[in-house]
């Protein structure tokens, strides 16, 4: 089932015309239905990326749950697999579902940090919707993406962002008018920005990772499909035996792979190198780390703001720029420019001046983030003011 969902996502994504009947069709279905819908005022309906519970929605969703002022609302959750998931506050409903829709037209309030409407416009007047959306960009996003045309937040409420530097891609690529921009930072990262020792100590512990060791955390963003979305393979140029040999008595390397990879290739899992891809909490990932290797993710300004060595390992380079596109020349703005080889990885491991880097990534991130560390309130007094 899910290839075929994943194929009908990769026409709509790369095919200009069916994407406009889709839109069209769906999205005057969905406006007729809400005809005959009444507003409740104190629902609210979460989704996040629909196959997990995680990210900023969830950030939100937990501290409403945690406070006594926002008991009287109703919470939704829209997700892959509702069962799979035990929400003692919420209501859990199947994402893109019948009853997904219903009650995004009967929801007051809309949370999601990718889209509600799933590429349609179906949005009531009465609704408020806040879009946190999921990281800051390195690649290129939205009408910026080659064969993307229907990106449209034009009716979003509330948008958050970090810093200057997102704010014209935003305006541009998503159509956003500016007075739904709310700097704010990102939710999902507000603990990043309030960390301790005990609390790394303890995460360690239950993720069962060695005292003694030292943290590689390995976190590459996702590929477009090669065979038009039967699958999203991931197949970086490592042998992993080599980092073994040469890097086992002082490190352990754990692997996070994007949640839209369905094909890793190349990875063979012990001791030294470990899977956490599946991991539901990537902060805690993030906070255990001494070291994050990663290439075009959003999780390289997520990481920046522990100002912790990030090194870029970005294999495909000129590749992924013809075919993707990237605002950042990282050969040139990032700190250390970018290697290519798991040679230079472990040279750039061994050699590295752990203070000096840990410098160079906290100018890199007052460069990029203005603003973090209280998102998650600036976002719930915005969304119910």
């Amino acid at each position: 089932m899910g290839s075929i969902v994943d194929r009908i996502e990769y026409i709509l994504k790369h095919n200009i015309l069916i994407q406009r009947i889709y839109k069209t069709t769906f999205s005057f279905i969905f406006r007729f239905i809400g005809l005959f819908i009444k507003i409740d005022n104190k629902l609210i309906l979460f989704n996040a990326h629909g196959k997990k519970y995680n990210d900023s929605p969830r950030a939100i969703y937990e501290y409403m749950c945690q406070n006594d002022f926002y008991k009287e609302f109703k919470f939704v959750w829209a997700l892959d697999e509702p069962s799979n998931y035990d929400l003692k506050n919420a209501y859990k409903v199947k994402m893109d579902s019948a009853s997904y829709f219903i009650i995004a037209l009967k929801a007051k309030y809309w949370i999601s940090c990718v889209n509600i409407e799933r590429g349609l416009n179906f949005k009531k007047k009465e609704t408020i919707y806040l879009n946190t959306w999921h990281g800051t960009p390195i690649k290129y996003i939205g009408n910026a993406v080659s064969g993307r045309r229907d990106f449209d937040f034009s009716t979003i409420d509330l948008f958050c962002y970090s810093g200057m530097y997102e704010k014209k891609i935003y305006l541009r690529d998503f159509n956003i008018p500016e007075r739904s921009l709310l700097l704010s930072g990102l939710p999902r990262n507000d603990e990043l920005y309030n960390v301790s020792l005990n609390k790394v100590k303890n995460y360690k512990k239950e993720l069962k990772l060695p005292e003694d060791k030292k943290v590689i955390l390995y976190a590459p963003t996702w590929r477009d499909s090669k065979d038009k979305g039967n699958s999203y393979s991931l197949n970086p140029p490592i042998d992993i035996s080599f980092l073994e040999e040469e890097l086992k008595d002082e490190y352990v390397l754990l692997l996070r792979t994007h949640s839209y990879t369905n094909n890793l290739m190349g990875f063979n899992f012990n001791e030294f190198a470990r899977d956490y891809s599946a991991f539901p909490d990537i902060n805690k990932l993030l906070m255990v780390a001494d070291v994050l290797v990663s290439d075009y993710s959003a999780t390289i300004f997520d990481y920046s703001i522990l100002e912790k060595p990030i090194i870029c390992f970005a294999y495909d380079y000129y590749e992924y720029t013809k075919e993707r596109g990237l605002y950042i020349n990282l050969k040139k703005e990032f700190p250390g420019g970018i290697i290519s080889t798991q040679e230079e990885l472990v040279k750039k491991l061994k050699t590295m001046d752990y203070k000096k880097e840990c410098k160079r990534i906290k100018s890199f991130k007052e460069t990029y983030l203005q603003v973090g560390g209280d998102a998650t309130k600036k976002c719930i007094e915005h969304l119910l003011k």
